[in-house]
């Protein structure tokens, strides 16, 4: 049986996670989508202010994934920690794409 690129044995477990953890980060999430939209309506003389005011909450959004995945990978043997955080990047990546920079802060 072939299984399906969301089927890695912690697809579930991921998605439980980043549901959990969206329910949980609503006011970070909603203080993200916000700053995006202020760099977005930002002239010219204040964007960049703007935007690293933006990415200030992106990386507290990693930060706090980042916390949320080793704190599991760390109950696990090392060769199935790291097939956990390359299922946890995938995820997070997925469900959190608009926060580009962050992505790439996920990766194992």
């Amino acid at each position: 049986m072939r299984l399906r690129r969301d089927e890695t044995p912690f697809a579930e477990l991921v998605d439980r996670q980043l549901a959990l953890f969206a329910e949980d980060e609503a006011e970070l999430l909603a203080e993200a989508a916000e700053a995006e939209a202020a760099w977005v309506r930002a002239g010219r003389d204040v964007a960049e202010e703007s935007y690293g005011d933006f990415q200030l909450v992106v990386d507290a959004i990693a930060d706090q994934l980042l916390a949320l995945r080793e704190t599991y990978a760390r109950t696990l043997e090392t060769e199935t920690a790291d097939a956990y955080r390359v299922a946890f990047a995938a995820g997070a990546s997925r469900r959190f794409r608009r926060y580009s920079s962050l992505v790439a802060d996920l990766e194992p």
